[in-house]
């Protein structure tokens, strides 16, 4: 039973219960994930080429209720030599009908790691949750003026005009899209550095072209002392491993998606290493095993 001191102090010094951070080791690569929030969705986001029966069937079998859900956000440091990498940056403040998400700056200080010390900032893709946290006001004077920050060629140019078309998003979302591409862009073109294919940006870290969700859309790899990790951006999604042939309403090549999420998965079924996306549930640490002709999502055993 608790004492009634211990209840005082319970009540008196209040205590975040929503745990924001978590550490994996990689070699000699220290990695931190990063929740940035969560961001409130239809469910039919999650599958828009599936009949809505199946749909709702896989929601009950989760436990998820029918209608929305809430899509977890989440960013990764990795610590490599000399560099401190930021793999994407959450929403920021773009999008007034996300209010439980773009806790990135406040967590990542929280976490002990100040904006002064980010040597490089790898972009996944230039969807708003992953560039707006580079948008907040007063980050970008924290930064370092020679901070390098590597986004693909084929997404920056993706999004001098993007299409839209094969997408299927809550209305106000593709023009906040657009708007927040162009203000990172304008914002930080100085400090870009666009690659191609394959980019090491510091000792076993290694960005790479993948396509599909964006047409430049990419995942990180990190790999070092015979261990691996794949912060996979938005390639994967929570119901991806039962059905990697459904399409998100946020990929722009819907089959594309499908095509790389299913290579990404066999990849990672055969390698072992560990697999970070954005939109797992917070930590999102875990590996992927095949279960018949799909997969299996198998969450890691938290450290602490």
């Amino acid at each position: 039973m608790y004492s009634a001191e211990t209840q005082d102090s319970i009540t008196q010094e209040p205590i975040d219960l929503v745990p924001s951070r978590y550490a994996v080791q990689i070699g000699d690569i220290d990695a931190l994930v990063v929740s940035d929030g969560v961001l409130p969705l239809p469910t039919a986001t999650m599958a828009t080429n599936a009949d809505p029966a199946d749909l709702a069937v896989w929601l009950d079998h989760m436990l998820m209720p029918p209608d929305a859900f809430d899509w977890p956000l989440n960013v990764m440091v990795a610590r490599s030599g000399d560099q401190t990498i930021l793999i994407d940056a959450g929403l920021g403040g773009q999008f007034p009908g996300f209010p439980r998400a773009g806790m990135f700056p406040q967590r990542l200080a929280s976490a002990g790691i100040p904006l002064e010390t980010v040597t490089d900032v790898i972009i996944t893709h230039m969807h708003m949750d992953h560039v707006g946290g580079l948008l907040v006001p007063g980050v970008k004077e924290r930064l370092r003026p020679d901070v390098r920050i590597h986004v693909n060629a084929t997404e920056v140019a993706f999004w001098t005009s993007p299409d839209f078309s094969q997408t299927v998003m809550p209305k106000p979302v593709p023009a906040v899209l657009r708007s927040t591409a162009t203000s990172f862009y304008e914002t930080y073109r100085d400090r870009i550095r666009v690659f191609e294919d394959r980019h090491e940006v510091a000792p076993g870290v290694t960005v790479r072209l993948t396509g599909g969700h964006t047409p430049g859309h990419c995942v990180v790899d990190l790999v070092s002392g015979g261990e691996r990790l794949t912060f996979a951006g938005d390639a994967v999604f929570p119901v991806g491993f039962d059905h990697p042939e459904w399409h998100n309403g946020f990929e722009h090549d819907p089959v594309e998606s499908a095509r790389v999420r299913f290579a990404l998965f066999n990849e990672l079924a055969e390698n072992k290493g560990l697999l970070v996306a954005a939109h797992l549930p917070f930590p999102s640490v875990g590996r992927v095993a095949v279960e018949g002709d799909a997969f299996r999502w198998v969450p890691v055993i938290w450290d602490y």
